[in-house]
């Protein structure tokens, strides 16, 4: 009997050793993934704004030519990049403010959904005024955006199947 018992201690403290090893190993794994999250890249807020700033000119030429479905395609983007921002920019305060632009791109989701070009050119401007407004209020007043009057994008048709 004495023996059974020594034989049960001695496996239960094997377990208990065997168990600490594992610890001791998650915790180093842990310890890697998190260095290595650390250094992985993450876009800065420029970047993102870049995106949007893109996209904005695309929507607007998109709905210029009334090519819906690539107007649709970039206000998507465009809420893409705002939401990528409140995701991985929360330290930054400008994170906090850019929400107020949501009015003005459901507007402008809304005439794109309608096929409506009035109404499209109508609250595209109020979209652009809106991003001035953001950038006032986060003192980037010196970043002013603007109806675009020339495509950037020499390499892209906006026209609906590049229709003359």
């Amino acid at each position: 009997m004495k023996f059974i018992l020594i034989s049960v201690l001695v496996l239960i403290l094997a377990a208990c050793y065997n168990k600490a090893d594992n610890t001791t190993e998650l915790q180093r794994r842990i310890e890697s993934l998190e260095n290595n999250l650390k250094e992985s890249y993450k876009p800065g807020f420029g970047e993102f704004m870049s995106s949007i700033q893109s996209h904005h000119a695309k929507l607007w030429f998109a709905g210029q030519n009334k090519n819906w479905k690539l107007a649709d395609f970039e206000i998507h983007e465009i809420m893409e990049a705002i939401d990528n921002i409140q995701k991985f920019e929360t330290d930054r305060k400008e994170s906090q403010k850019i929400s107020m632009i949501m009015p003005a791109i459901d507007s402008v989701n809304y005439a794109i959904k309608n096929q409506d070009a009035s109404l499209f050119n109508r609250t595209y401007t109020i979209l652009t005024n809106t991003c001035n407004n953001c950038h006032k209020s986060n003192e980037f007043e010196f970043n002013v955006v603007k109806i675009p009057e020339v495509s950037s994008f020499s390499n892209q048709d906006f026209r609906l199947n590049g229709t003359k």
